[in-house]
């Protein structure tokens, strides 16, 4: 073995050395804070009592609350909703745009190659040379400080909040959807009372008119039977706007056009009612079942992350570039062996002066992690408000339903003994009208009073984080996992 040969060896291995010493370097060294898991105290239990509510560890119905209504129509919408509503897939789209950004991070870990091709006509003195080069490049910048590894931790988190935000998404919209259909069943039921009612007013109207006639009336009594049968009437316009109104929003919460749905919820039915008991979590629950908890928690996690990106920027970046290539003047000669040629070597920057935008930088990513924080405890604190106001509200229209209920029971007796007693001619218009009056007011509320127990109760399954299910989102289009560790309790559809 000559000497040239052991120089080339020597040499190949101080590189070898360096290059290992740099990964183990690389493998070790991470700069920014560790990522914890915010921890609050929240009550053992609910501060609001309320009836038909109870409270258990397993709450597992809540991932498709609707089934307790025990509509098949409610429950098909909600389905059909999650398939097609436009913002669901707005947000679905955003989470495959976020896992792409990921993969642009990730791939910043790794080394690239490039190829090129040239040809260049060169003119010196009165001699012009043509040359031709083809070249073969690749660069590897080494993860020294970990600024890399931070940013794709901040990605991994960011793919985990989009998710997340898809999930709050679903829990708004089947929430919406049920509140929407509550609303219509509500008004069809208000609308068949009025029109129920103004055909009992007309039947009045008409036997005022006959005792008018026959002078058994006076005047006074005819345009007030009169007044109370249009005054009804007029009721109808408003509410058969309402209908159509609550129509065209279900379509549209769809996916559909306005009209759709028409034909499907022309036929009117009573306001769903539950059929059991209410199960709901523990306020701790909240932080595991919440899409918009677990989002808060995770843009925090990614806040963090990107504290050590920023920091990354104080420390040196090393470079590793290397190159192998033709060169010749002409085609014929490009890839024999006198044309080749290559190169290597390590390349280091290091800010030295950059007027202080590197720290201010760092202030920054910290003044957003606080941000973050902060935001995640108010979601805390507004979802603990949202379960107590729907407890409260839930319960309470419960006793005002059953007040209502008796309230319109005796209204429609009291009007059946007022008609008998004025064709018997022992009272006059003016007590039977006061009576029509006021079991046409009576049996409104009680309808309103019903669709409003239902609706606070799918306020109450909302508040409590119901309603989103593992939706069928891949783990991650380029194959990789997302880094994120589920405990999802909820069952897909």
């Amino acid at each position: 073995m000559n000497g040239s040969d052991t120089c080339h060896r020597l040499r190949f291995i101080r590189i070898l050395f360096i290059w290992v010493a740099l990964l183990v370097v690389a493998g070790c060294g991470t700069v920014g804070p560790d990522y914890k898991s915010p921890e609050m105290v929240l009550p053992a239990a609910w501060h609001t009592p309320a009836q038909n509510v109870q409270t258990a560890s397993d709450v597992s119905a809540l991932a498709q609350w609707w089934k307790n209504f025990n509509d098949p129509l409610l429950s098909r919408l909600i389905q059909q909703a999650v398939a097609a509503n436009l913002d669901l897939k707005t947000a679905l789209e955003r989470l495959t745009q976020v896992r792409a950004e990921r993969t642009v991070t990730r791939a910043g870990l790794f080394p690239s190659l490039d190829t090129s091709a040239s040809t260049a006509r060169r003119r010196s003195g009165n001699t012009t040379r043509t040359t031709y080069a083809t070249e073969l490049d690749a660069g590897w910048e080494i993860d020294l400080f970990g600024g890399q590894r931070r940013a794709l931790e901040a990605a991994n988190a960011d793919i985990q909040s989009s998710r997340e935000a898809v999930n709050d998404v679903q829990v708004s919209l089947t929430a919406e959807v049920a509140l929407t259909y509550f609303d219509l069943r509500a008004v069809q039921a208000r609308l068949d009372i009025t029109t129920e009612n103004l055909s009992l007013q007309t039947d009045t109207f008409q036997l005022v008119r006959y005792r008018y006639l026959a002078g058994l009336d006076d005047e006074l009594s005819l345009e007030q039977a009169r007044a109370a049968m249009e005054n009804t009437r007029a009721r109808l316009p408003d509410l058969r706007t309402a209908v159509a109104e609550a129509q065209n929003r279900l379509a549209v919460l769809l996916g559909k056009q306005p009209g759709r749905l028409d034909d499907e919820l022309r036929d009117h039915a009573p306001v769903p009612q539950a059929s059991a008991a209410i199960v709901v979590g523990v306020p701790a629950d909240l932080l595991r079942r919440r899409p918009d908890i677990r989002q808060a928690e995770r843009e925090l996690a990614a806040r963090t992350a990107r504290i050590g990106v920023a920091k990354s920027e104080l420390y040196p970046k090393l470079t590793l570039t290397g190159s192998i290539g033709y060169e010749a003047l002409s085609t014929d000669d490009l890839f024999s062996a006198g044309s080749r040629f290559w190169r290597y070597g390590p390349g280091i920057s290091w800010p030295i002066f950059q007027a202080g935008a590197i720290r201010a930088g760092i202030k920054v990513a910290s003044s957003q992690q606080k941000q973050a924080l902060l935001a995640y405890e108010a979601a805390v604190l507004a979802a603990l408000e949202e379960v107590e106001n729907a407890l409260a509200a839930y319960g309470q229209e419960l006793d005002r339903r059953q007040s209502l209920e008796k309230a319109a029971d005796a209204a429609r007796k009291a009007t059946a003994m007022a008609q008998n007693k004025y064709d018997a001619g022992l009272i006059d218009f003016d007590t039977l009208l006061d009576a029509q009056q006021t079991l046409l007011s009576y049996e409104d509320e009680m309808v309103q009073s019903r669709a409003s127990v239902g609706m606070n109760l799918v306020r109450l399954y909302k508040a409590m984080g119901g309603g989103w299910t593992s939706l069928a989102v891949n783990n991650g289009a380029d194959g990789e996992t997302d880094g994120e560790t589920d405990n999802d309790p909820e069952a897909s559809f």
